[in-house]
């Protein structure tokens, strides 16, 4: 059973940085892209960045460009997300998502604030 378990959100003041974490079971980790999404309050849930099978990384929100990184650890079977100058528009829940067993984690959540 595929299973995606997000860690690492919290509050952060603006210009801070968090990592999150997204630990997964149930599939070959290695053989699959994983995803991060956001979805804030009244918001749509919105993709913010992809990490293929092969690590290479497609970051797809033009807001986070320059500070957010993708990255996955295929021995730790883990995707992070690396999230630094934080904004208060970056407040919201943050989801993994495994699109080839269209399997979401729980979310976790980031409120950036003074």
């Amino acid at each position: 059973q595929v299973h995606l378990e997000e860690s690492g959100g919290g509050w952060v003041q603006p210009g801070g940085s968090l990592r999150l974490s997204c630990v997964a079971s149930g599939f070959t980790f290695s053989a699959y892209g994983l995803s991060w999404y956001r979805q804030a309050p009244g918001k749509e849930r919105e993709v913010v960045a992809t990490s293929t099978y092969t690590g290479g990384i497609t970051m797809v929100a033009d807001s986070v460009k320059g500070r957010f990184t993708i990255s996955r650890d295929n021995v730790r079977n883990t995707v992070y997300l690396q999230m630094n100058n934080l904004r208060p528009e970056d407040s919201a829940a943050y989801y993994c998502y495994a699109p080839s067993f269209d399997v979401w984690g729980q979310g976790t959540h980031v409120t950036v604030s003074s």
